[in-house]
C-alpha cells in the first residue's frame, strides 16, 4: 500500500521544484520524470539490500548489446505492484496517468534478442536470482521510423531529450577504456530491474561514451579548442547508436569500439567488485562470478578478461585462460552465416592490438589442444580462432565457454548437427538448450489487464503471475462457451482499442469486426514478410476474379524496422505499402481485406498489437528462426499461429497442439533434399498464380519510385545474386501451402466457438513459454546460482 499523503508531497515537491508546476498543469513528461524519482527513492532500500545480498553470494551477469526494456513506468509500477493505487490517487487529483503512453521507449535494442534480455532480467528480478545485466547506454539507439508513401524513412531517435528518470548516473564508478588510436571514460547508468512483488531489485548497468578530459572551451586556443571538440565527439560516438551501419571501413571500427567497450568497461567494474573481496588471489573468480554471452557481440569479453588477468593482475596465460573457461558461457542465436560475427585481423589490430595478441595465444593453445585430440592439419583448419587473417568469433566463444546453448530445441539440433557440429564432435558435453521464454508480467498482466484478470478469475488466483504452468487449469472451460463469450469479447475490445491507437499514430482506418492477421518483427529475407505480401496480392486477385468466395473479412498488419543499409529489406517495405495503396483504395474489395504498416514497431506498440491479434504470422523459412518470442506472446494472448515447422513454433505446436494451429510448408529435411536440385524459375513458369504475383514486381503494377528495389526482389527470386542461389528462403516453394493454410484460417475463423476454443487452449498449454522457466534452467544447469534470501 502507497502512504497517499507521502506520494502526492513528494510528487508535489519534485514537480514545484525541477518545473515550476503542479500536479494537475503538469505535461506527460513532468509527471514522468516527478514519478521517477519518487520510485527510485522508493526502490533505494531494497536496492541497497539486494546489492548486499548478490555481493554475498554467487552472481550471474549477462553481456548484451541490447537491451530492449520499453516504456519503464508502467512496468516498474506493476511489478511493485502500485500501478492501480497510483492510477486512482492521480485521478482523484485530476491527472491521467495514460498521458504516459507518450513517453518514448528507451531506444536500448531492436528486436528479439534485446527483449529476451529484457525478460530474462525481470524473470531473474522476480525469482530473487542475483542476475545483473551490462551493455551500452546508446544515444539515439536504432533510428525512429516514419512510413511515407510506402517507404522507410529514418530519424534520430532522441529518446532521452527530455530526461530519463530511471536511470542513475554512478560517476564514481567511471572506467577508462583504451583502444589502439584513443582512451575514452565508460560511465555506468544504473537501472532498476524491480522484481514482481518482491523486495529484490537486480540492475541494468549500462556505459555511456565520454571523453576522458572535461570540455571547457574557455580552457583552450583555438587549435586545442578544435582537437578538445574533436576528441569529444569520436568518444561520444562509440555510445552513440545501436548498430552502426558496417558497410564502410569507419562504421566496422565502430562497431568493434562499441563491443569492446562495454566489455572492457564492465569486466574491469566486476574485477573491483572482487578484488575489494579476495584482493589478488584469483582462484574463487569463477566460483563467485558466471557471464553469460548473449549472442557474439560479447565475445571479445573473452580475451578481454584474460588480458587483464594478464597485464594487470601478472596471472600466468593457462591459468587466465582457465579462468575465462570456468566463467564464461555463450547463447547462440542464430545458424545465418552472415550474423555469425567476423573481424578482419588488420581491424583488430588496429583497434585493439593487445586483444589481438590474446586471441593469438589463445587460437595456439586451441591448436595445441586439437593436435592432441589427433586432428590432421585439414581438420585444424575448420576449427582455427583465427583462419584467412580473419577472427571467428563463435569458434572462439564454442572453444573457451563452458557451456553453448540454443534457444529452441530444433536450433540447438540445427547447431549440433550442421552449424557447429564439428565443435559438438569435440565437446558434445558442452552443448545444452534453453528454449526461450517471455515474461508473463509485461506481456499479459500488464499489456492485457482484462484478459489477466479474466484468467485470475477462473483460475481462483493469481499464482499464474509468477508460475505460468498453472495456466493448464484454463483447459477445463475450454468447452464452456459462455467462458468462450467473455473471452472473445475481451479480445473483441483489445482490437477496438488497437484501432483507435492506429487512428491517432498512423491516421489508419481499421474495421475491429476484421480478423487481425499481424506479422510484427524485425525485417529480414528469411523471415518472409515478402511472402506474407505475395500471399496478399493472391488473395486480392482471387477476390478479383470470384476464384475466393466466403472470404471472412481480414486485416493484414505488419510492423518491422529495416536496418538503413539492408536496401532489399526496405524494399519489401516499400512493396507492402505499395499493395496496402491498391488494396485499401479498391472499393470492390476494401470491404474485405485492409492492409497497414505500422510506424516505428516498439515495446509500446507490440503492447497494443499483441493482445489485439487472432492470427500470429510465424513463417521463416524452416531451419533459419532460431526461436523467436513473438510468437509465444502472441499466443499466449490467445492468437493462433500460422507457421512454419521452424524455431518455437515446433514447442508451441506440440503443447497447445497442432489441430489449435496451422503449420504449413517444408520442413528442414525436406529443404535439405530439394536444396540441391530446387529450380524457383520452373515453379514460377508452371504455376500461373505464382508467375502473375512475381510479375507484380516488374509488370508495372506497382511502382518502385525508379529505385531498382522491386526488380532486385524479382531477380534474387528468379536468378540469385553473387552471394546467394536463387529463392535462398524458398518463398516460391511454400507459396502454395501458405496460402491453402491462410485460407483454411479464414474458413476456420467463421466458425466462432470452434475458433476461440483453439485461441483459448494456446493460451492453456503454453505455460512454459513463461521466461521464469529457462532463466531458473540457466542458473541451476549453467551458472550455479542460487536465489538469494
Amino acid at each position: 500500500m502507497i502512504n497517499k499523503e507521502k506520494f502526492l508531497s513528494e510528487l508535489q515537491t519534485a514537480l514545484e521544484t525541477e518545473y515550476q508546476t503542479t500536479l494537475q498543469h503538469a505535461t506527460a513528461n513532468q509527471l514522468h520524470c516527478a514519478l521517477g524519482k519518487w520510485a527510485n527513492g522508493e526502490l533505494y532500500k531494497n536496492w541497497c539490500e539486494s546489492r548486499h545480498n548478490h555481493a554475498n553470494a554467487k552472481r550471474a551477469f549477462y553481456f548484451s548489446a541490447e537491451f530492449l526494456m520499453g516504456r519503464l513506468v508502467f512496468n516498474d509500477l506493476y511489478n511493485m505492484g502500485v500501478l492501480d493505487e497510483v492510477r486512482d490517487i492521480l485521478a482523484e487529483k485530476g491527472a491521467d496517468i495514460t498521458m504516459l503512453e507518450q513517453i518514448e521507449d528507451a531506444a536500448l535494442g531492436n528486436g528479439g534478442l534485446g527483449r529476451l534480455a529484457a525478460c530474462y532480467l525481470d524473470s531473474a528480478a522476480t525469482h530473487n536470482l542475483p542476475l545483473d545485466g551490462y551493455g551500452i547506454r546508446y544515444k539515439y539507439g536504432l533510428f525512429k521510423q516514419r512510413i511515407v508513401d510506402g517507404c522507410q524513412k529514418e530519424t534520430a531517435d532522441d529518446w532521452q531529450c527530455q530526461g530519463d528518470p530511471w536511470s542513475l548516473r554512478c560517476t564514481a564508478d567511471t572506467v577508462s577504456v583504451e583502444f589502439g588510436d584513443q582512451t575514452v571514460n565508460a560511465v555506468p547508468y544504473d537501472m532498476a530491474v524491480v522484481g514482481y512483488r518482491t523486495t529484490n531489485v537486480n540492475t541494468l548497468r549500462l556505459w555511456q561514451a565520454e571523453a576522458i578530459e572535461p570540455f571547457d572551451f574557455k580552457l583552450f586556443n583555438e587549435q586545442k579548442y578544435d582537437e578538445a571538440v574533436q576528441a569529444k565527439n569520436d568518444a561520444e560516438n562509440i555510445s552513440m547508436v545501436l548498430y552502426p551501419n558496417d558497410d564502410t571501413p569507419k562504421g566496422k571500427v565502430l562497431r568493434l569500439k562499441q563491443q569492446y567497450f562495454f566489455c572492457s568497461a564492465s569486466l574491469k567494474d566486476i574485477l573491483r567488485s572482487y578484488k575489494a573481496v579476495y584482493g589478488n588471489d584469483f582462484s574463487k573468480f569463477a566460483d563467485c562470478y558466471a557471464i553469460q554471452l548473449n549472442d557474439t557481440h560479447p565475445v571479445i569479453a573473452i580475451p578481454e578478461l584474460i588480458r587483464l588477468l594478464v597485464d594487470y593482475e601478472k596471472l600466468d596465460f593457462n591459468l587466465a585462460l582457465s579462468i575465462a573457461q570456468k566463467t564464461f558461457s555463450y547463447t547462440n542465436h542464430t545458424i545465418m552465416p552472415e550474423a555469425m560475427e567476423k573481424w578482419s585481423s588488420e581491424l583488430m589490430k588496429q583497434v585493439v592490438p593487445r586483444v589481438y595478441e590474446i586471441m593469438k595465444m589463445i587460437n595456439e593453445h586451441l591448436l595445441r589442444t586439437l593436435s592432441e585430440k589427433g586432428l590432421h592439419r585439414g581438420e585444424l583448419i575448420d576449427h582455427m580462432i583465427i583462419s584467412k587473417d580473419m577472427v571467428h568469433m563463435a569458434r572462439l566463444a564454442v572453444y573457451v565457454c563452458h557451456k553453448t546453448n540454443g534457444v529452441a530445441r530444433i536450433h540447438t539440433e540445427i547447431l549440433k548437427a550442421r552449424t557447429l557440429h564439428e565443435w559438438y564432435k569435440l565437446y558434445p558435453e558442452r552443448f545444452i538448450n534453453k528454449t526461450n521464454g517471455v515474461t508473463q508480467r509485461r506481456w499479459m498482466g500488464l499489456c492485457n489487464p482484462k484478459l489477466s484478470a479474466f484468467i485470475t478469475e477462473l483460475l481462483g488466483g493469481d499464482g499464474w503471475l509468477t508460475d505460468l504452468t498453472l495456466l493448464k487449469g484454463l483447459e477445463q472451460f475450454a468447452n464452456d462457451n459462455q467462458v468462450l463469450d467473455r473471452f472473445m469479447s475481451i479480445k473483441a475490445e483489445n482490437k477496438q482499442l488497437l484501432c483507435d491507437f492506429i487512428k491517432r499514430h498512423d491516421g489508419a482506418s481499421l474495421n475491429p469486426d476484421f480478423i487481425f492477421d499481424i506479422q510484427v518483427k524485425r525485417l529480414h529475407e528469411y523471415k518472409r514478410q515478402l511472402l506474407n505480401a505475395f500471399s496478399i496480392v493472391d488473395i486480392y486477385f482471387g477476390l478479383k476474379d470470384g476464384r475466393i468466395k466466403d472470404f471472412n473479412p481480414t486485416a493484414f498488419l505488419f510492423g518491422a524496422k529495416a536496418a538503413p543499409g539492408y536496401y532489399r529489406a526496405k524494399g519489401i517495405i516499400k512493396y507492402i505499402g505499395e499493395i496496402a495503396k491498391l488494396v485499401n483504395n479498391d472499393p470492390e474489395v476494401n470491404g474485405k481485406i485492409a492492409v497497414v504498416f505500422v510506424q516505428n514497431y516498439n515495446v509500446s506498440y507490440a503492447e497494443k498489437l499483441i493482445p489485439a491479434a487472432n492470427v500470429s504470422e510465424q513463417i521463416s523459412t524452416a531451419g533459419t528462426e532460431a526461436s523467436g518470442t513473438g510468437n509465444m506472446k502472441l499466443a499466449l494472448n490467445g492468437a493462433v499461429t500460422l507457421g512454419t515447422y521452424d524455431g518455437a513454433n515446433v514447442e508451441i505446436v506440440e503443447q497447445a497442439g497442432e489441430d489449435n494451429n496451422y503449420i504449413f510448408g517444408l520442413r528442414v529435411e525436406d529443404i535439405e533434399k530439394i536444396s540441391p536440385n530446387y529450380n524457383p524459375k520452373e515453379l514460377y513458369e508452371k504455376n500461373l498464380r505464382i508467375k502473375r504475383v512475381v510479375d507484380t514486381l516488374v509488370d508495372g503494377t506497382f511502382e518502385d519510385g525508379g529505385t531498382g528495389a522491386f526488380q532486385d526482389l524479382y531477380d534474387s527470386l528468379l536468378k540469385g545474386a553473387s552471394w546467394h542461389q536463387p529463392d535462398q528462403y524458398y518463398l516460391l516453394a511454400d507459396f502454395e501451402s501458405y496460402i491453402a493454410a491462410k485460407l483454411r484460417v479464414n474458413r476456420d475463423y467463421g466458425d466462432k466457438y470452434a475458433f476461440a476454443k483453439k485461441c483459448f487452449l494456446n493460451i492453456a498449454r503454453c505455460g512454459m513459454f513463461s521466461s521464469d522457466r529457462p532463466i531458473k534452467e540457466y542458473a541451476s544447469e549453467i551458472w550455479n546460482i542460487k536465489p538469494c534470501k
